[in-house]
């Protein structure tokens, strides 16, 4: 099988020198196991031994109290503890005790684990008090533009922000199609690589419908998925607006405690993502709503019946969203900015695009002291400075 190399590799490698232990975590298909098996691979520990937690024999393995007989059944492997060994355990979740296993045979033998796992929620609570100093968590998401393009056999576009307002028509035109797909489908590795609109839409189903059923039931007690899709759907229709509390408890007929709880958990599960405001002046602005946004565009597209501008504001979130730290910025008078990052550039998310839209958001700027303002498009019908086609980003 190809392997497509994601920019998350070489961190993830780099790692695999450390004594700590390697904790992949995301949403589930995003592509953790393929990373794992790729850091085995290329790992030149000479002991390698994965495990496979969904296996009923594996889970009772690693579920032995006596952590010196899993010892005894690795070393039955053919494992010599006297010298280094790694471990990969997949889906770790499914092994409630296992992060005092790990703990104990970290403490006690020369391994290196690489572990994965899909719930956030269940892997930074219980492993912050098993595993303290003694793992780092990497976060692995669905893939952005640059790798959906590696994916497809074309070199990554990505530029830092000051250079990817440099226009090239012939690459909007070579690359326009698959910016389009990206939008509308997102960045799930196996969407990415399927052939047809038809398979596309089939499998962002089959990933939203798992995540609902397996995911979800694993962190909590939901009684009523049905609900939770309801308030799923709803999300998905107000992407780039503030959160209101109140109208979706009234509109699902869920309890506001509920409803609050369930969004804590789409966003410590990987499903949706929100970003505070930036407020200068609290008597002037609107201080307290977050946005909401999806962490993949196919997840938001089948949801509910997006908006063409919406579906682009969730792909630019994505775009920026590993760039650094995002906020957004609003004035009690509706006037905003939608996007700033790391409080030192501004963006305005427009699909097709003016210079009065780049005049607004720097006169909006100049509140913050921010003097690095752009316009990402998504139709370039007309090319000014600082305009940058979201392809680019």
């Amino acid at each position: 099988m190809t392997f497509f190399k994601r920019d998350i590799y070489d961190p993830l490698f780099l790692h695999l020198q450390r004594k700590q232990i390697t904790v992949i975590t995301g949403m589930r298909r995003t592509g953790k196991t393929t990373l794992l098996r790729q850091l085995m691979h290329d790992s030149d520990i000479r002991q390698k031994f994965y495990f496979d937690l969904e296996r009923i024999d594996t889970r009772t393995l690693f579920s032995e109290p006596n952590y010196e007989t899993i010892v005894y059944a690795l070393t039955q492997q053919g494992a010599n503890f006297k010298e280094k060994v790694l471990i990969a355990l997949d889906e770790i979740q499914l092994v409630p005790n296992l992060p005092s296993v790990m703990k104990y045979l970290y403490d006690t033998y020369d391994i290196k684990f690489i572990v994965t796992g899909s719930s956030a929620y269940y892997m930074k609570n219980l492993f912050s008090e098993s595993l303290a100093g003694r793992k780092k968590i990497f976060e692995v998401f669905p893939l952005n533009f640059n790798e959906l393009l590696v994916f497809n056999g074309l070199q990554s576009q990505q530029r830092p922000v000051s250079e990817a307002s440099l226009y090239l028509k012939s690459e909007y035109e070579r690359l326009k199609n698959y910016y389009e797909t990206y939008i509308t489908f997102g960045g799930f590795p196996e969407v990415v690589l399927a052939q047809t609109t038809d398979e596309k839409k089939d499998l962002i189903n089959d990933i939203l419908s798992s995540y609902i059923n397996f995911d979800i039931s694993l962190l909590s007690d939901i009684r009523n998925p049905t609900n939770l899709y309801k308030l799923i759907q709803l999300l998905s229709v107000r992407i780039g607006t503030k959160l209101d509390i109140s109208k979706l408890t009234s509109m699902t007929g869920i309890s506001r405690p509920t409803v609050e709880n369930y969004l804590d958990l789409l966003e410590k599960s990987y499903l949706i993502r929100t970003i505070p405001v930036i407020s200068n002046s609290p008597d002037r602005e609107i201080t307290k709503a977050k946005k909401v946004y999806f962490l993949d565009n196919g997840i938001a597209s089948m949801s509910a019946d997006l908006g063409s501008g919406s579906k682009f504001e969730n792909a630019v979130f994505n775009q920026l969203l590993h760039r650094g730290e995002l906020a957004y910025y609003q004035l009690k008078s509706g006037k905003e900015i939608d996007f700033i990052l790391n409080r030192q550039a501004c963006f305005e998310v427009k699909e097709t695009a003016t210079e009065a839209d780049l005049k607004n958001v720097c006169t909006l700027a100049s509140n913050l002291s921010i003097d690095q303002c752009y316009v990402i498009g998504r139709h370039p019908a007309k090319i000014f400075k600082n305009y940058i086609w979201g392809g680019f980003l």
